[in-house]
């Protein structure tokens, strides 16, 4: 609970959208004028690049730019910063410190805010880039209606991390948080995203978060059953396969979904926020193929080198190390060599 008395103006949502008002000079909560680089956060936070020792370590952007994840920041005026920002990351980090039990005790809004918080900043990072690339991107963000629209879409229920709002009978993103079985594990952390369906994920240890951060939990109930499965600890590569149906999933979405927030009257203390999707003139999901899976697949799978030859080679039933030739779910420790060339061996 914020330590200032609301105003009409903390219940106001903020638009960057109209307008295109992206900078390091206004405030990415509440477009608040801000002075570079004192008035920023970094994308990800400060205990987070510390416990993993991440500040210089490089990324790659889409213009094909390097920098260190230390680099990556995104305005914050001080008030957002103190009052918003570093609270949430707070609270994450107490979760984080008791492992994937207190993550999963910890409220879905602030998971969705927080991978939302880190997802936004890479978003900027990315939009303000095409202003001045190092080299122009094949599909240019800005360029592109829908993908605007959908970003748009994500923005509005990603301001509860600075407007009080309740949420009514819809969460708006699908989250997942795996446990990855440490015998053949050997990464602390690991991430990666994919802005054109706004699903990201970040392994921390043992635990790993991902999501689809814009569709309205519907991939979560398509998952229901898989994600029940997967509640055991996973050998990495089937956390790669679980990952490879979520981003799937996140590319077959064909719906984008409308938020409306009701009018505020003197004396509301939060906003409430309604949603529409109109799944009338338009299927909920493009048709699964498993081609396009595969090629999902193929790229989880990179680490261990596993061909598309093998994937496919049953066409009607993609390779799987989730569930079994019946069908059931899969308990593996070791990824055997038979499985593939120059895999991880037992």
């Amino acid at each position: 609970m914020s330590e200032y008395p609301l105003s009409a103006a903390d219940l106001t949502l903020y638009d960057p959208f109209d307008g295109m008002r992206f900078s390091m000079h206004q405030c990415f909560l509440c477009g608040a004028p801000t002075t570079p680089p004192t008035d920023s956060v970094p994308v990800f936070a400060e205990w987070l690049m510390e416990r993993y020792n991440l500040a210089v370590r490089p990324i790659k952007l889409l213009d094909m730019s390097i920098v260190n994840y230390q680099d990556l920041r995104i305005a914050c005026c001080p008030r957002c910063r103190t009052q918003h920002v570093e609270p949430l990351e707070a609270r994450v980090e107490e979760a984080a410190n008791e492992g994937i039990s207190g993550l999963r005790r910890l409220d879905e809004q602030s998971l969705f805010l927080w991978l939302g918080k880190m997802f936004y900043g890479i978003l900027i990072t990315e939009l303000l880039n095409e202003l001045d690339p190092l080299a122009k991107p094949q599909y240019p963000l800005a360029e592109n209606a829908q993908m605007l629209r959908r970003f748009q879409a994500f923005f509005q229920p990603l301001q509860a991390l600075r407007v009080p709002i309740e949420y009514d009978d819809f969460v708006p993103g699908s989250i997942f948080i795996l446990e990855a079985d440490p015998t053949e594990d050997h990464m602390a952390f690991e991430y990666d995203d994919d802005l054109s369906t706004i699903a990201f994920s970040i392994k921390l240890d043992n635990t790993v978060l991902m999501a689809c951060l814009v569709d309205n939990g519907i991939i979560a109930q398509a998952m229901r059953r898989v994600y029940q499965d997967a509640h055991r600890p996973l050998h990495p590569v089937q956390v790669a396969e679980f990952k490879a149906r979520v981003y799937y999933a996140a590319y077959l979405l064909n719906v984008i979904p409308d938020y409306f927030t009701r009018p505020v009257k003197p004396g509301d203390t939060e906003v409430v926020m309604d949603t529409f999707i109109d799944d009338i003139t338009a299927t909920v999901f493009n048709p699964w193929e498993n081609s396009g899976y595969a090629q999902s697949l193929l790229e989880m799978w990179k680490r261990w080198q596993i061909p598309l030859e093998e994937i496919m080679r049953d066409p009607e039933q993609p390779l799987s190390y989730l569930y079994d030739a019946d069908g059931q779910p899969q308990v593996m420790k070791h990824l055997a060599k038979e499985d593939g060339e120059n895999k991880e061996g037992k």
